[in-house]
């Protein structure tokens, strides 16, 4: 069936229920309605290349659960919707080629496992998540020429194609992998890939610049080299007043690139949470400081060419705590930091209240108290020196532990 169309509109294929091949190619579609093919329910092959398509949405192919065959290229697609694919568990190929996709939805490619086919080229993908391929068995043909991947994550699939070959099983062009024109960073990461058995000779390094420019099967194994990380820049030695905001940072080079963690005077990994944050770029926010966050933070960096360690002393000042009652009150030993991987962030201790029954100077009073609200009024009759901010901990319903402000 060939038609020529502006628009895929729901009411365009109403009922045709036992359609199992529409061709919509070479026209300037670039529209779809929501569920256009909803009743196509024995569709087998979608053709939609070569039209004027931007964008799939989710429920674009939704119910298409037999569909074996969709081709996509030759559009001006940018975005793919995350759950665009789900329904097509059944597809064998699928064409996304000479598009202007930076990403794809990975996790539905991951459960195609009836997929033998699978056209990437010509787009603008800079990477694919490691273990995508690993369950798609059947998958004899990748084509990612042409995009911005540096590298190519190692997959049980590769592996498998090398040993059938090597084995005598399958020939070694009956997997092929097609990933010319990328702009290929030659180091240790991608030695698994260059221990391949290849015939073709077209792909070049583009960088580490002692390679650039040479083809990937001639450089020896020896020459793909990674760099450990080196730490350059981190903060030193800090003294802060409880309560107030802390910022350490932490630079490191290294090839690949390290990525950086922190690890708490508790040896434990500080994650993001509603008191730290945690960024790529190897900062760490202590939002609201606690005297038990006192003691050695570490940062970590690491690549595949292992470690480097900085540690960094961080000292809280304990501010004076006033409560009702009393005029001098013997804290107790804080305990450890809270930071750690919760995602909740927090400290224990005792919620500061104006309510003391019996006390003889309320220098702290509750008053208003609703069901979110409360107003607290400080009662001194006197200057006390040394006071430079309040401090109050409370928690709500919502909170699992003290919250400081």
């Amino acid at each position: 069936m060939l038609i020529c169309v502006h628009s895929v509109k729901r009411k365009d294929f109403a009922n045709m229920t036992r359609l199992v091949d529409l061709t919509l190619s070479r026209n300037t579609i670039s529209f779809i309605t929501s569920h256009a093919f909803a009743d196509m329910e024995n569709l087998r092959a979608l053709h939609l290349n070569s039209n004027r398509l931007t964008r799939i949405a989710n429920d674009t192919f939704s119910g298409m659960s037999k569909l074996h065959h969709l081709i996509l290229n030759n559009n001006q697609l940018v975005v793919i919707h995350q759950e665009a694919f789900n329904d097509l568990l059944a597809l064998e190929e699928l064409d996304l080629s000479y598009n202007n996709l930076d990403s794809i939805p990975w996790e539905a490619i991951q459960r195609m496992i009836s997929l033998h086919t699978l056209s990437l080229d010509h787009n603008m993908l800079d990477y694919i998540p490691e273990g995508t391929f690993s369950l798609l068995q059947k998958l004899n043909r990748l084509d990612v020429t042409s995009n911005k991947l540096q590298k190519l994550p190692p997959d049980p699939l590769f592996q498998r194609a090398q040993v059938l070959a090597t084995s005598g099983i399958m020939t070694a062009t009956s997997f092929a992998l097609s990933f010319g024109g990328n702009p290929l960073h030659c180091n240790c990461e991608l030695l698994w890939l260059r221990r391949l058995n290849r015939e073709d000779d077209l792909e070049t390094c583009a960088s580490p610049q002692q390679l650039s420019g040479r083809y990937f099967w001639s450089v020896p194994e020896e020459e793909f080299l990674c760099e450990p990380p080196l730490i350059t820049r981190y903060s030193h030695e800090m003294r802060v007043l409880e309560g107030q905001r802390v910022t350490l940072r932490c630079k490191a080079r290294g090839d690949p690139e390290p990525a950086i963690h922190w690890i708490s005077p508790e040896g434990k990994l500080v994650s993001n949470s509603s008191r730290t944050l945690v960024y790529n770029n190897g900062t760490l926010d202590i939002l609201i400081s606690t005297v038990k966050d006192t003691g050695s933070f570490t940062c970590i960096s690491s690549n595949p060419a292992g470690e480097a360690h900085q540690t960094i002393e961080l000292i809280i000042i304990k501010l004076p705590h006033i409560s009702n009652n009393t005029n001098n009150i013997q804290e107790p030993d804080p305990g450890s930091s809270d930071i750690s991987t919760s995602t909740r962030g927090g400290a224990n201790g005792s919620n500061v209240t104006g309510d003391v029954k019996g006390g003889v100077d309320k220098r702290v009073v509750t008053a208003e108290a609703t069901s979110s609200t409360a107003l607290i009024k400080f009662n001194f009759q006197r200057n006390i020196p040394g006071i430079r901010m309040f401090q109050i901990q409370y928690n709500g319903s919502q909170d699992d532990s003290l919250v400081y402000r």
